[in-house]
């Protein structure tokens, strides 16, 4: 049994050191950055930057990976990461890192169609579940160790950037020994913005409200934290925290969404998140301890919201379209997430670092207007006709490509 899932695990290495890269120098970015006394506009254009980066290469990556190989493919997307983290280091201007994310966005999205392609063709309709949860936890994992990585480290000095490109670096060895056959070529893109809203007009306003928030938490979090005063590793920890929060909270909000109309759990959670927010926003809590147990707990809320979203426009969607529909969900998440940080660089700048919370509180307060709204317009789904909510991966680290390992699709031989 352990021999069938050695291919899958030397691609799960390949992708640990790929997302502990990616972790730490998102981390790093905005720290070093603010060291250096760059514009709460430039920090957030950097997250910007790099969102329309990772959408730009989910629509042109697969023609990359069919013209060159899944190996090649993948060795010029992790070399690139490397070199743009060393350029990094060496080139410390606001506008040259902004230009930098974006290549580092796209690079990141090819690299990851690569691994789940890859991983989606090791797997069986038998150990498909298995494969899924394991790409989920090293997900997880990975990125908290590598923004933990930032704690020990000094973000003044150039080492940080140094370990970056060796995780790139490293993130090759797996794949380029690899015996495990090469996956069909990746499959096109496609975003279909009329469907997904006739389908379900909840979730597809839901996953571009959610990118805004996530996308400022994401982009601007670490500024936040410095601009409090509290210490790197307490900022580290911090953003590692919001995003386990969410993950564990996932499965019992997804339980309960189980036994209800969903809309009403999305709601729920989008209303704690504003709360949660505003509170920060309006207290302006200063001790590590309670910034990060504040953070937390509005991770919880914040980041079940998408798992949500999506389960609810599943419900409403023919077996043979979740990849179609989850898809496109993600790519409106990710276009999301290009709007979040303006939005936030903007009233931190006008105000001060709490207002990175007013933006999310103001996305997440949408949400839940809108839900409700909609919640008079159309019935629910009835219980029995809806398939049982799973948990989605951490959302700013995979690619419409990931979902083709979800249990919930079905085999191709099947569609």
């Amino acid at each position: 049994m352990l021999a069938s899932y050695r291919p899958i695990l030397s691609l799960l290495r390949g992708t640990a050191f790929l997302l502990a890269a990616s972790g730490l120098h998102g981390l790093l970015l905005p720290l070093r950055g603010q060291v250096e006394g760059f514009s709460t506009a430039s920090l957030g254009l950097m997250g910007t930057a790099w969102a329309g980066g990772f959408v730009t290469g989910c629509f042109f990556a697969p023609r990359i990976v069919r013209r060159a190989g899944h190996v090649r493919a993948f060795g010029a997307f992790a070399a690139s990461g490397a070199i743009v983290a060393l350029l990094t280091g060496l080139i410390i201007d606001e506008y040259v890192w902004i230009l930098l994310r974006a290549f580092t966005g796209f690079t990141m999205a090819g690299a990851f169609m690569v691994i789940e392609s890859w991983l989606n063709e090791k797997a069986t309709n038998e150990n498909r579940g298995t494969v899924f949860g394991l790409y989920m936890m090293v997900t997880y994992a990975s990125i908290m160790g590598g923004q933990m990585i930032v704690a020990g480290g000094d973000v003044k000095s150039a080492s940080l950037f140094m370990i970056t490109g060796i995780l790139f670096c490293l993130s090759l060895i797996p794949t380029a020994v690899s015996t495990a056959s090469h996956p069909k070529p990746l499959q096109d893109v496609k975003l279909d913005v009329k469907g997904l809203y006739a389908n379900s007009p909840v979730s597809a306003i839901a996953c571009v409200l959610i990118g805004i928030a996530n996308g400022a938490w994401g982009t601007l979090g670490a500024v936040y934290g410095a601009r409090i005063g509290i210490s790197t590793a307490e900022i580290a920890l911090m953003m590692s925290l919001v995003v386990v929060a969410g993950a564990a909270m996932q499965l019992p909000a997804g339980r309960l969404s189980d036994k209800t109309d969903r809309r009403f759990v999305l709601a729920g959670a989008a209303f704690g998140a504003a709360l949660f927010a505003l509170l920060i926003f309006l207290f302006q809590p200063r001790s590590g301890i309670f910034v990060i147990v504040f953070t937390a707990a509005y991770g919880a809320f914040a980041y079940t919201l998408y798992s949500i979203a999506v389960a609810h426009a599943n419900d409403h969607a023919r077996a043979e379209d979740f990849v179609k529909v989850s898809g496109g969900l993600l790519l409106l998440y990710g276009f999301g997430t290009m709007i979040g940080p303006l939005l936030a660089a903007a009233l931190m700048g006008w105000m001060r670092p709490e207002g990175l919370f007013l933006a999310t509180a103001f996305a997440h307060l949408s949400l839940a207007g809108y839900t409700l709204l909609r919640i008079s317009r159309r019935a629910p789904v009835p219980i029995g006709d809806r398939d049982a909510f799973k948990t989605q991966p951490a959302d700013r680290s995979v690619t419409p490509e990931a979902l083709r390992l979800d249990p919930r699709r079905k085999a191709e031989a099947d569609s």
